[in-house]
């Protein structure tokens, strides 16, 4: 088991050797550098935290900075714990890059959906419209709160209704990375990824790999098809 954190850029295409088109989103990983461990004996758990994106010291505040200075790094924008063998096995100091993955690992990623405002239960939830005509008063509603009977005081929990429609945590099963470049800071995700454009995405082993074979062609270098 192994994370990374990136953010994601967009989506395009790319070629494989054999002309095979595919169409991936392309996430940049730059180096996830190790701020703190966490150990049984002291937290109960283990796993690591990482700093990801550097930012200017003077937006750090006191407790932040001393932070940093203990793991002897430069300030990061964003914090995260990451857990699984692999990674467990960097320390302090030291930076996870995006080799961590290579071509052909199968991935979930996990990203935070795309906020669309305030929305009716028919964008939100799928309902079905009612009639258009014949002096109906219903077109767009809710639908009864009746409960058969049934706790009739109150609205039970998880009623569909109109409300904040995404911005929630979203994960994508069982991607395949097409390529990975650790000099470039990037990783290729076949298809698309939960959330905007310029989101941070986390990117991990498979939890539940599909029995379905997953298999990924080698990528055209650019600099050698130029020659």
């Amino acid at each position: 088991m192994k994370e990374i954190i990136g953010r994601k850029m967009g989506m395009t295409q790319v070629y494989a050797e054999d002309g095979t088109l595919y169409a991936v989103t392309v996430v940049e990983v730059l180096p996830n550098v190790v701020i703190q461990k966490k150990t049984v004996e002291h937290d109960g758990y283990e796993a690591i935290q990482v700093g990801y994106e550097d930012m200017k010291e003077s937006r750090a505040n006191k407790c932040e900075k001393g932070i940093f200075a203990k793991a002897n790094v430069s300030p990061k924008q964003f914090l995260y714990e990451l857990k699984g063998d692999e990674v467990y096995g960097f320390e302090v100091g030291q930076e996870i890059k995006a080799d961590l993955f290579q071509a052909g690992d199968i991935v979930d990623v996990i990203g935070t959906s795309k906020g669309r405002g305030y929305a009716g239960v028919i964008k939100r939830w799928g309902h079905h419209i009612g009639p258009k005509g014949h002096g109906s008063g219903y077109h767009r509603g809710q639908g009864s709160f009746a409960n058969n009977g049934r706790c009739n005081n109150r609205v039970i929990p998880g009623k569909k209704m109109s409300g904040h429609m995404g911005n929630q945590s979203a994960t994508v099963l069982n991607q395949i990375v097409v390529k990975s470049d650790a000099n470039a800071n990037y990783i290729l995700v076949r298809g698309g990824i939960p959330g905007p454009k310029k989101s941070i995405v986390k990117i991990r082993s498979a939890v539940k790999p599909s029995l379905q074979k997953y298999t990924v062609k080698p990528v055209q270098d650019k600099t050698a098809a130029a020659e």
